[in-house]
């Protein structure tokens, strides 16, 4: 089990940097054509580091949490922020967006740093309001060239992989340092979502 944790993190590491600086030469090489669709979703979340930290929180926590949540909360996430980004399209009112993206890094990110274990169903609740928000703000971006379906698919694929890196360093729990690792990760997303909050980053 500890060497199948050692390769995991790395590897997830790996994919989601090989994923960005494909995304990155798709978009030089396509040129504007593919600037509001599939790849500006793909790399959309990455550049946004309240974005990052939360979604990688969401991975942390369900590892942590262990199974169901360890499957539950990547998917429950990335569903409703499709949710959350089509109200976004729609143009439908929904206040205090960056608060609630910030308040997603404080929280969560507390929640992995206590190590907290709540019932499953409110996790599951939490980190759906939380995605209403991230998707929302994905939503409202969208560029007016954008094929609102590929971009979508592109912002989703990505969120999932940020997920996956999230899982990946959260399986650091299963050995005892890594554990103190994982929850100090926690700390410092919750500070990332306190910079936010405040206005400092």
């Amino acid at each position: 089990m500890t060497s199948r944790v050692l390769w995991i993190a790395p590897l997830a590491a790996c994919i989601l940097a090989a994923t960005a600086m494909i995304s990155s030469a798709a978009f030089a090489h396509e040129g504007a054509g593919m600037a509001g669709g599939f790849v500006s979703g793909l790399t959309h979340p990455l550049f946004g580091l309240d974005h990052v930290v939360a979604m990688v929180a969401v991975g942390l926590w369900g590892a942590f949490l262990g199974r169901p949540a360890l499957y539950l909360l990547p998917i429950i996430f990335p569903v409703v922020m499709a949710f959350g980004g089509a109200l976004g399209v729609l143009g439908f009112p929904l206040p205090g967006v960056e608060i609630g993206i910030a308040g997603s890094a404080i929280v969560l990110g507390l929640l992995v740093a206590l190590a907290a274990r709540p019932p499953i169903w409110i996790a599951s609740c939490l980190v759906g309001a939380f995605a209403i928000f991230h998707g929302y703000a994905h939503g409202a971006e969208l560029p007016h060239a954008a094929n609102a379906i590929t971009y979508s698919i592109g912002f989703v694929l990505s969120t999932g992989m940020l997920h996956l890196v999230g899982i990946a360093f959260g399986m650091l729990v299963k050995m005892p340092s890594g554990r103190i690792a994982v929850r100090g990760l926690g700390v410092a997303i919750s500070l990332v979502g306190v910079a936010f909050m405040t206005g400092i980053a």
